[in-house]
């Protein structure tokens, strides 16, 4: 037998229609070649949804996107912890548009398969539901990877709640009279301070910018993969109008032959007509001989 996990993969990369076949054909297969073990472990393969199988789709014919959208997941949840505001609202805007780019790549590659599928409707939705929920659960994520999906995924939020910048609060020096150095080191202190703030603010940028430029790495892959299932489309439509014109054309031919046999008949049937004429001329000029 072919190797098992090949075999899970062919499986599930099949349209779900087609399932339930392949598993009781490759059970078969197990049970004559002895191995009940294998036999069981397959017969216990769960159908996957239209939803599951649009995912896991993408997953097994292009796992390096959804290597670089687990990765680019980490990386936003990195940011999130020191982003707040009009950042945190960029971030999702760029996670969004990765997500629908991905999605955008499973139809694609759904409908390269099956042209017919570009007249159904599919379950798009609950296609971006499980890869947003992928990008928030690291458990999710590993079975989106595995290409093994049976049944979409959802998930309530996303990240983590950025947490609120703690400074330790002292209780106030006692009230006395200032010295004359106390202007000089508030100085000081704020410097720091500032100083300080800074430094915070330049690791945020640069955890937002390396997320940034992930987000960007992963979108472009994502429209690549996007357009190259769109040149396969293009192309089986090309083919498909070049069958429908051979296939016109064949019909105009059967027509014409059509006719011609009709014709032939046609002739066929006056030739014995007159034959058949003939030949009563002759008999009844054969009984007007004297004997």
């Amino acid at each position: 037998m072919d190797d098992i996990d090949e075999l899970i993969r062919r499986l599930y990369e099949q349209p779900p229609d087609g399932f339930v076949a392949g598993r009781a054909a490759a059970v078969a297969e197990a049970k004559q070649a002895g191995d009940k073990d294998l036999a069981k472990r397959l017969a216990a393969l769960r159908k996957p949804t239209v939803a599951a199988w649009l995912v896991n789709l993408l997953a097994l014919r292009r796992p390096e996107l959804i290597a670089d959208l687990v990765e680019l997941a980490e990386e936003l949840r990195q940011a999130q912890r020191g982003l707040q505001g009009e950042q945190l609202r960029e971030l999702s805007t760029q996670r969004r548009q990765v997500v629908s780019a991905l999605v955008a790549a499973a139809q694609k590659l759904a409908i390269a398969d099956d042209p017919a599928l570009r007249r159904v409707k599919l379950p798009m939705a609950e296609v971006e539901s499980t890869l947003t929920a992928a990008m928030a659960e690291p458990d999710i994520a590993e079975q989106v990877r595995s290409g093994r999906l049976v049944k979409a995924a959802t998930y309530a939020g996303f990240g983590e709640v950025p947490r609120p910048r703690l400074r330790l609060v002292t209780s106030p020096e006692p009230e006395g009279k200032p010295s004359e150095n106390e202007p000089a080191e508030r100085d000081r202190a704020a410097e720091r301070e500032r100083a300080a703030k800074r430094r915070e603010l330049q690791r945020d940028l640069t955890i937002a910018q390396r997320a940034r430029e992930k987000t960007q790495s992963v979108l472009e892959k994502a429209e690549a993969a996007e357009s190259d299932a769109g040149h396969s489309i293009d192309e089986l439509e090309e083919q498909i109008a070049e069958l429908e014109r051979r296939r016109g054309d064949a019909q105009a031919e059967l027509s014409r032959r059509k006719l011609a046999r009709r014709s032939a008949e046609r002739d066929a049937s006056a030739a014995r007509r007159q034959v058949g004429d003939v030949e009563a001329a002759i008999e009844d000029l054969d009984a007007e001989e004297p004997g």
